[in-house]
C-alpha cells in the first residue's frame, strides 16, 4: 500500500473493534455456549461487525471527526444489545473486555471529555442490557469489569491528553511548537483555499537576540522570550495561530486575512520588550506551506539587508 493510501491508525483501529467482534459473533454462532444462545441474531450481528468494519476501512481517511463518534457509539450499543440477549453469566461478563477496548481507543483518539463521554456510553448501555439477563450471582464480577472500564479509560486519557499537551507545545513560550503550528496551518491552508478565503502567514525575527544572549546570558535570553510571546499572544485574535518556529523566529497563521489586513493586525504587536523584523505571504491558488515560508521568509531578510545597507525607520 502506497503512503498517500495508507489507513489512518483511527480508522484501522476502529475497524479493527468491529472485525474482531464480529470474528467472535461468528465464533460464538459456530459454537455456542449454551443450547439457548440465539444463534440467528449471533450470526446476524457476525455480519454487522464485519461489513462494519468493511465499510470503515474503505472510507479509510475520508472518515471525519464525527462519523468516527457515530461508528464508536454503535459499538456500545451492540454490545449492549448482545448483554441484553445472552443467556450465560460467562457471555455477559465476558464483553468486559469489549467495553475497556473502546474506552481505550476514546481515551486515545478523543478529547478528554468525548473519552468520558463514550466510556460511560458504552458502561451504561451495557449495564442496561446486561441488566435485562445478568443472575444475580454475576452482578459483582460485572460490577467491577464496568469500573475497571472507567478507571482504565480515565488514566489512559488523562495521560494522553498530557502527553498529546507536551508533544504540540514549545516548553518555553507555551506556544504551539514547530511541528504542531506546522500541522495545524497546514489545516488552516487547506481550508483557505477550498473556501477561496484569504490567509497569510508571518515570518517573526527577534532583532539582536544574540547580542541579549551574549551581554546578559541565556537565562535573560528564555525570559524576553517569554515576554515576547505573552505580549504577542495577548494580542491576536483567538483564530491567529502563533507559534515559536526556533531559536528567535517566531511564526504566525491569520486566517481570512488578505495582505493588507495583516499588516494592521501585525501593528498591534508593537510596543513589547524588543524590536522585531517581519515578512508575510499571502496564499495564492496551489501554495503549499512551504512555499508561503519561503516567501515570508525572503521579505523578512531582505527588510533586514535593506535595513543593514541605510537604516529607516521599519523594523517592527
Amino acid at each position: 500500500m502506497t503512503a498517500d493510501r495508507r489507513v489512518p491508525a483511527r480508522v484501522g483501529l476502529l475497524a479493527l473493534l468491529y472485525g474482531s467482534g464480529g470474528l467472535f459473533c461468528t465464533a460464538g454462532a459456530l459454537w455456542p455456549m449454551h443450547p439457548d444462545t440465539p444463534v440467528a441474531l449471533t450470526r446476524a450481528l457476525a455480519v454487522v461487525g464485519i461489513g462494519g468494519a468493511a465499510a470503515i476501512l474503505a472510507r479509510g481517511d475520508r472518515l471525519s471527526p464525527a462519523g468516527g463518534h457515530v461508528a464508536l457509539a454503535g459499538v456500545s450499543l451492540l454490545v449492549a444489545f448482545l448483554a441484553s440477549q445472552s443467556v450465560t453469566a460467562v457471555g455477559i461478563v465476558g464483553l468486559g473486555p469489549v467495553l475497556i477496548a473502546v474506552g481505550l481507543y476514546a481515551a486515545h483518539f478523543c478529547s478528554l471529555p468525548a473519552a468520558r463521554t463514550h466510556a460511560a456510553l458504552a458502561v451504561g448501555t451495557a449495564s442496561i442490557g446486561a441488566a435485562v439477563s445478568l443472575p444475580r450471582a454475576a452482578a459483582l464480577p460485572w460490577v467491577m469489569t464496568a469500573i475497571s472500564a472507567l478507571l482504565l479509560t480515565e488514566a489512559h486519557a488523562r495521560l494522553n491528553n498530557a502527553l498529546r499537551t507536551d508533544a504540540a507545545t514549545d516548553p518555553l513560550t507555551g506556544l504551539a511548537n514547530r511541528r504542531s503550528w506546522e500541522a495545524e496551518a497546514g489545516r488552516s491552508l487547506a481550508r483557505a483555499l477550498r473556501s477561496k478565503e484569504p490567509l497569510t502567514v508571518a515570518v517573526l525575527d527577534l532583532d539582536d537576540f544574540k547580542v541579549v544572549n551574549d551581554r546578559d546570558g541565556h537565562g535573560a535570553g528564555d525570559r524576553l522570550l517569554q515576554q515576547v510571546a505573552e505580549h504577542w499572544q495577548a494580542r491576536l485574535r483567538t483564530a491567529d495561530l502563533l507559534g515559536r518556529y526556533g531559536g528567535d523566529e517566531f511564526v504566525l497563521c491569520l486566517p481570512a486575512t488578505d495582505g493588507p489586513g495583516a499588516q494592521e493586525l501585525l501593528q498591534r504587536l508593537d510596543g513589547g520588550p524588543i524590536s522585531w523584523s517581519v515578512g508575510t505571504a499571502t496564499a495564492r491558488a496551489g501554495d503549499s506551506l512551504a512555499a508561503l515560508l519561503q516567501r515570508a521568509d525572503a521579505e523578512l531578510y531582505a527588510g533586514k539587508r535593506q535595513r543593514t545597507a541605510g537604516p529607516t525607520d521599519g523594523g517592527s
